[in-house]
This record gives C-alpha cells, sequence and structure tokens, in this order.
C-alpha cells in the first residue's frame, strides 16, 4: 500500500495551493482530483468571476505562481472582470507547474486505519496517509429548495448542473434566486435566445456598485479596502485577515459573516438583465409537471408554465454529502449547523483529519468562501501541520 504524510481529496483552487504549500514545507504530499473540475464542467461558458483580478490569484498574492504571472506569459491580457474561461486557463497553468504528479482518480473512499487513514480509489487501489486535507469545494453542496423535489432533472436544475445554458434556447425558463449567478445565469439564457424571467423572494436586487472614489482613487480604496476586495468598506480589512475577523465575539462574527456574503449581483450586469423581467417578492409554492413543462403556482396565487426552472439557490454545507467520507469518520466531526468546527490549523474532531474551503467558513471566517482565501488556508494549514 502505498504511503504520504499528507493526501489531498480535491484538485480545485484550495487543493492546489495547500499541495504547493505542503511540499514546499517538506511534507510528502499526494493530491487526488480532477484539476478544476467545478470550473470546467459545472460554470456556464461565458460566466465572468465576481471576485475582482487582485483577489483571484490560487495561494499567496505574491510570487511565480499568480495569476499576474500567469497574465505577463499570455499574448493577450487577462479580462478586468476575469471570465471563468481564463480562470480555468490559468488553473490549469498552475497546476501543471505546482502539482504535474496530480492524480486525476476519484477517491471513493476515507476511512480511519488504526491512527492513520486509507483511502480507496476509484478503481479499488488503496492508499495511507497520516493525515487527510478535504478540499472537496462545492460541487456536492448545491442546495434545493423542496417543492421542486418531484420533478426530473428535465424540467428543474441547479446552475452548477450546466457548462453551457445555450441548450435552452428558444425555451420558457424560470430563474430562481436573486445572487451573482442566479442573475448572470438569467443574463446567458437571455442573451442565448430563451425566453427567461426572475423570481426573487425579497423586495429587492443588491447591486455591487464600484464606486470610481472609492474603489479607484488612492489612499481611499487602500484605507477602505483590502486586496481581495471581499466586504463592505472597513469590514473588507477584517476579512481579508481570518485570524482578527475569528477573534471578534461570535454574535459578531455572525452578523458580519452574512454581509459579506449576502446574494448581490455586479453592477456590470444591469444593462444586460434592461430587458429580463424580475419579479420581487416573488416564491414558488407549489411545482409541478404539466406535459412537457413546469406549472408554478406563485405566493400572490398566480400561476407560471414554463419548459425549465433553474435553481441558482447557493449551497448547504452538510458533510454527508461528500459521499466518500465513511460513516464512523463523519460521526467522529463535531459540527456546529452542519459547518465543521476546526482547530486553528483546519483540523476536524477526528484527528488528522483536515478540511479548507468553503465548508471551513465558520470556524475561520467568510474569505474561505472565495478563491482569494486560498493562500491563507495554505500557509495556516502547513502551520498547524507543523505544530
Amino acid at each position: 500500500m502505498s504511503q504520504t504524510d499528507v493526501a489531498i481529496v480535491g484538485a480545485g483552487p484550495y487543493g492546489l495551493a495547500s499541495t504547493v504549500a505542503l511540499r514546499r514545507a517538506g511534507f510528502s504530499v499526494k493530491v487526488f482530483g480532477d484539476p478544476l473540475l467545478f470550473w470546467r464542467s459545472q460554470t456556464p461558458k461565458g460566466m465572468l468571476l465576481r471576485s475582482p483580478y487582485e483577489g483571484s490569484s490560487i495561494g499567496d498574492w505574491s510570487g511565480p505562481l499568480t495569476l499576474e504571472a500567469f497574465d505577463a506569459g499570455r499574448d493577450h491580457p487577462v479580462s478586468r472582470p476575469v471570465t471563468a474561461d481564463e480562470f480555468i486557463e490559468y488553473g490549469l497553468w498552475f497546476q501543471r507547474r505546482a502539482a504535474p504528479d496530480l492524480d486525476r482518480r476519484e477517491i471513493r473512499s476515507v476511512e480511519r486505519a488504526g491512527d492513520r487513514f486509507r483511502l480507496v480509489a476509484q478503481d479499488g487501489e488503496e492508499f495511507e496517509a497520516a493525515r487527510v486535507v478535504v478540499a472537496a469545494g462545492v460541487g456536492a453542496l448545491a442546495w434545493r429548495p423542496p417543492q421542486f423535489d418531484s420533478l426530473d432533472s428535465s424540467l428543474v436544475s441547479h446552475s452548477l448542473d450546466h457548462d453551457d445554458l445555450g441548450k435552452f434556447v428558444g425555451q420558457r425558463v424560470t430563474v430562481v434566486g436573486r445572487g451573482q449567478s442566479a442573475l448572470e445565469s438569467a443574463a446567458l439564457l437571455h442573451e442565448a435566445g430563451s425566453e427567461v424571467d426572475v423570481l426573487v423572494r425579497a423586495p429587492l436586487v443588491r447591486w455591487l456598485h464600484k464606486r470610481p472614489w472609492l474603489h479607484e482613487r488612492w489612499p481611499v480604496k487602500q484605507m477602505l479596502y483590502a486586496p481581495p476586495d471581499v466586504g463592505p468598506a472597513g469590514v473588507s480589512h477584517l476579512v481579508a485577515h481570518p485570524r482578527a475577523f475569528c477573534a471578534l465575539p461570535r454574535r459578531t462574527q455572525d452578523r458580519l459573516g452574512p454581509r459579506v456574503i449576502r446574494a448581490a449581483g455586479a453592477n456590470w450586469l444591469i444593462p444586460r438583465l434592461a430587458d429580463v423581467p424580475i419579479r420581487l417578492n416573488t416564491e414558488v409554492r407549489e411545482a409541478c409537471s404539466m406535459g412537457d413543462g413546469v406549472r408554478l403556482v406563485l405566493n400572490d396565487g398566480t400561476e407560471s408554465i414554463v419548459d425549465h426552472v433553474l435553481l441558482a439557490t447557493g449551497y448547504q454545507v452538510d458533510l454527508s454529502r461528500y459521499s466518500f467520507l465513511s460513516p464512523s469518520v463523519l460521526a467522529g466531526i463535531n459540527t456546529v449547523g452542519g459547518w465543521p468546527r476546526l482547530s486553528r490549523g483546519f483540523e476536524t474532531s477526528v484527528p488528522g483529519l483536515h478540511i479548507v474551503g468553503a465548508p471551513a467558513a465558520w470556524s475561520h471566517g467568510p474569505l474561505l468562501r472565495f478563491v482569494a482565501g486560498s493562500g491563507y488556508a495554505s500557509r495556516t494549514l502547513v502551520k498547524g501541520l507543523q505544530r
């Protein structure tokens, strides 16, 4: 059985950043996963990153593997905002340099083996590791409102189920949600030739306006916004330093966290949605199939018949959806409302099992929901393992 110090499950930004940091620190690392899988297969073509250029590097914000270093070697500069295709190209460039020995096999099982872990790959080969880092992302954590449970996937799907929304050309599509994913999906559907509307449960849609005097003028920008530009003015500096954010009282963290990640759309979407109906204070009470379409009964008593419903309803952390974690491992993880309770070194209550990325946000702050958090996570993970 092949053995290693650390096995990393997942080859997205957090898995790759962790690989680089751990190897630089002298650990033997085996990393598993299809690189940038979520971005390549669960992000519709044509999407743009909500994160700014300055907050889209994998790992540290300086050095030979940054987005800036990748950009410098291109014939054409990376767009602002960065397109999903450009980020995928950057991520694969990063992987070829940082983890050329990446094992692309899926891990089927992670279980305890004495004081170590046994991992079983999809073809049955087994590996043993002293520690395991779960960097599996949010692909398995999509939340779907229960009123749509009875409908077939041909009638209702989640926004992460598609890498190309062009398949809905000529169809009537209702998008449910009010965040970036919902609003940009609606724009892409409209531009592809679909008849689309958006149902928003809230009384308004929030737009992320970049005001020149705040976001572009030095030194105002530096005083109000940290380099990743995650969160409102002022709060951005706390978010960029998770140790400082997590030093706040839990009640304050729980109040500020939702402000940082609340549903909102980038202001460059506004003109693209000028001809798309957005219905506020509207939610679906019932949904059932009707012929080849879907009949929606709304909270105001009206009905709507569409060909497809696209759910852009976000994600809900539930570690049981990581099917590779054995029942005994899951049972040993201490959670709070579904979120794993992690140590300073991202370690769960199962000794030697670490979790990075979005599921770590309750313990390490909202920066962990963004690519920009991969640098902090990888550095802190190394310190934890060295201790």
